[in-house]
């Protein structure tokens, strides 16, 4: 007997080892500026493997399992190896879709190696190839005798990452289908929620940006709404688990179950360097990772202890945005949109546009001669609605590289070191302001300050997986008080801008934070 068992675990390995075979050769020969145009990034066969750990077989004597976008079958692969060493006479019915044709022969022939590998140990896979996009085939009418679109008992996926326009026929077909979204990996996990029995579960490696920012939205709500979250696991940056693409993105895997109720329980959260490296987890309370009064819905996952530490000092900090009477919009001119209004240097009846390049050391460098981006807008009807009047702002980022040292990156717009009776600020800035105009001076230079803390840096790092800053993620954060603001903003340096350490002392020192801070990384 137990050379038996012997025997179909080596047989389950060796399905596994020869999947990966032929990713590695699949991977190789496909163009990758084609796999790039299609978002593919294949996944390794010990991420495989881990996905697949996460998956609840609790009596899967029977098991439909889909795979969308399942490029080579590794993850196919692995679920089916697991199951099978498992329970060994499982009857397991397997439908994966692909819709890139180089990669057919190679997916068939994982089917097939599954099937077989499953007789051997007494078991039966029954395998179904759509060889179309699954957006479409999980979307469309099936027919009286077309394709069973499930429900299925799990569904595991690593889908594909790539915007979808927003009159795309794909966006159109996942909004009336269930609900709206950007991305295709929002879309395909989406629809796996959509084809799920009751009690279900979805496994899903996927960009972590899903987890915050306006654009996700809708699918949040409907995935919080449909599914209790059982497990999230986050990793550093795809690059880590996808070692072959040049991809700079943080990555979560996460398992879910379908519900029907509104009860939801404790969370493990986890987290590794890598898909092989130590892992860490913990357990906690749904309310910690979704506040049931936020409207944005956003998931907060935090990887470990200090990770906890930091969400209670956000909580505790003593104010919203609201409440210390500021307001933060994207900045209003969007430059191919304002051409003819657009001047390179300053000239009679222009203003000042302020772009990234201006922003340096917490300060408005204007204008850059010879810069790339215009300098200045001309002040016309038409145009001083695109303008703020002349006033202290502070000027925010809205996209940052993934090498530099804080995700948010502030300065002050100073009226007296840039004149003019108006402002300009260009779409790719956020701008904070009291009702439309600017702010007190030293409620400016506080807040300035406070965003370009490391507090704050770790605050939304924390929450927020992707490099862009969107004034609604501003919006979402606690603040110090108007008078905590002020008192950090007086000890302004007229004649330069403090050190990083220099900063963080003056923001601790007002907020009596030493503790909290100390403990994380500048």
């Amino acid at each position: 007997m137990a050379a038996e068992v012997a025997e179909v675990a080596a047989a389950e390995t060796d399905l596994v080892t020869r999947t990966e075979a032929r990713r590695q050769e699949s991977s190789s020969a496909l163009d990758p500026k084609e796999r790039a145009k299609r978002g593919q990034y294949f996944t390794p066969a010990p991420a495989a493997d881990f996905i697949a750990s996460l998956a609840r077989l609790d009596g899967a004597a029977s098991i439909r399992l889909l795979d969308p976008g399942a490029g080579a079958g590794s993850l196919t692969a692995s679920v089916v190896s697991r199951i099978l060493r498992e329970h060994p006479q499982a009857q397991i019915n397997v439908t994966v879709c692909e819709n890139d044709p180089q990669l057919h022969k190679t997916l068939s022939a994982t089917l097939e190696d599954c099937a077989s590998t499953a007789q051997a140990a007494g078991g039966r896979v029954e395998t179904t190839l759509v060889k179309d996009d699954f957006i479409t085939w999980a979307t469309e009418d099936a027919g009286l005798f077309g394709e069973d679109r499930g429900p299925f008992d799990l569904v595991v996926m690593n889908p594909p990452y790539k915007k979808l326009a927003a009159n795309s026929r794909e966006r159109r077909a996942v909004a009336a289908a269930c609900t709206e979204t950007s991305n295709l990996y929002s879309a395909f996990m989406a629809l796996g929620i959509h084809l799920l029995a009751p009690s279900g579960q979805l496994v899903a490696i996927t960009p972590r940006s899903f987890a915050n920012g306006p654009y996700f939205r809708p699918f949040r709500k409907y995935l919080l709404d449909r599914m209790h979250i059982d497990r999230v696991h986050l990793f550093e940056s795809r690059n880590k688990v996808f070692a072959d693409t040049d991809v700079l993105q943080e990555n979560v895997i996460f398992s879910a179950t379908r519900t029907d109720t509104s009860d939801r329980g404790s969370i493990i959260v986890s987290s590794s360097h890598s898909y092989g490296g130590v892992i860490r987890s913990r357990s906690v309370e749904y309310s910690e990772m979704v506040n049931p009064e936020d409207g944005e819905h956003f998931i907060h996952i935090s990887a470990d202890e200090e990770d906890a530490q930091l969400a209670a000092t956000h909580a505790n900090l003593p104010a919203t945005l609201t409440q210390i009477d500021c307001q933060v919009s994207t900045g209003r001119v969007v430059d191919f949109r304002s051409k003819e209004h657009l001047r390179a240097d300053p000239e009679e009846g222009t203003v000042p546009l302020i772009y990234p390049l201006h922003m340096r050391n917490g300060g408005i460098y204007w204008p850059v001669p010879g810069a790339k981006k215009n300098n200045a807008i001309m002040l016309t009807p038409d145009t001083h609605k695109m303008t703020f009047p002349s006033g202290y702002y502070v000027v925010v980022k809205r996209l940052s590289s993934k090498e530099e040292k804080r995700r948010v990156v502030a300065t002050v717009f100073d009226p007296e070191v840039t004149p003019g009776p108006r402002i300009g600020f260009e779409n790719h800035v956020n701008v904070f302001h009291r009702a439309g105009a600017g702010l007190p001076k030293d409620v400016a230079r506080g807040l300035c300050f406070w965003l370009n803390s490391t507090l704050l840096d770790r605050l939304i790092r924390r929450f927020s997986g992707h490099t862009q800053v969107n004034a609604t993620d501003l919006r979402s954060l606690r603040y110090p008080s108007e008078a905590q603001l002020q008192a950090i903003g007086g000890e302004w340096i007229e004649d330069g801008w403090p050190d990083q350490e220099k900063l963080d002392d003056l923001v601790e020192r007002h907020l009596e934070l030493e503790e909290t801070v100390s403990s994380g990384e500048a």
